[in-house]
């Protein structure tokens, strides 16, 4: 039989163990995490997109002057009644919306080019 004092140091050993392996877990999730966000933030910066991003505090000065407003797409308004006339509008902008994209060859040289997207390059 096994004794009482042999299976209560088992026990122990087993919970310390366990405990010292919940503990590495946590850490290396941590660290692991950290490693993530850095990464991450290292290719939004070196990516440019942190230049893109409008929404932080140190663009507020520059944000008025981004285009809102395309002179070959409108917006359709996210808030009012809902009705015929709406739902007609809707309907309008998405079936042009929609022929564009369909015009578009994805499995073509370039479906990304600023051409195959509708962007126009102006002038300063």
């Amino acid at each position: 039989m096994i004794d009482d004092s042999r299976l209560s140091v088992a026990v122990h050993e087993l919970s310390s163990s366990s405990k010292r392996r919940f503990l590495l877990m946590i850490f290396l999730s941590v660290v692991i995490s950290f490693a993530l966000v850095l990464t991450s933030l290292s290719i939004y910066n070196s990516s440019g997109a942190a230049q893109l991003d409008l929404s932080r505090p140190g663009y507020q000065s520059v944000r008025s002057q981004a285009v809102t407003n395309d002179s070959d797409f409108k917006n359709y308004s996210s808030s009012g009644s809902i009705n015929q006339t709406t739902i007609s509008e809707f309907m309008d902008l998405y079936a042009g919306q929609a022929t564009k994209a369909k015009a578009v060859d994805a499995f073509g040289g370039d479906p990304l080019s600023p051409d195959a997207l509708g962007l126009t390059l102006t002038a300063n």
